[in-house]
């Protein structure tokens, strides 16, 4: 009966530590972000997948906002590799500059796609 006391006790330390983890990963993320977004706003809403109106409320937000907008437990960063094919390109073994050079298109195709559906 102790045990699963400690059990439930263990796994919601657990939970604490990945809210937390998620946390400093958020913040990371968007202190990122907000700096792209500042040296190069074009160059950061290719790389971020993001749209315009977006990349204008990331870089006007305050670090007030933005550490409140981090102690999220949801990650507001997501995977863009979403397939197989496109997890094997960015594994394979090429050149370092065709291996880019292949991810960019597929991350623009990808872009343009998504832009299209918000349209």
């Amino acid at each position: 009966m102790t045990e699963s006391f400690l059990d439930l006790d263990n796994q919601h330390g657990a939970l604490g530590e990945t809210h937390r983890e998620i946390g400093d990963i958020n913040l990371a993320y968007m202190l990122l972000a907000q700096k792209l977004v500042k040296q190069d706003m074009a160059s950061a809403m290719f790389r971020l997948g993001i749209t315009q109106d977006l990349a204008d409320l990331l870089s006007g937000m305050s670090l007030s906002q933005i550490v409140k907008l981090a102690a999220s437990n949801m990650l507001l960063c997501t995977f863009r590799i979403e397939s197989a094919p496109m997890l094997a390109v960015a594994t394979e073994e090429k050149a370092s500059g065709l291996q880019t050079a292949h991810m960019s298109i597929l991350m623009a195709a990808r872009q343009v796609q998504a832009t299209a559906v918000y349209a």
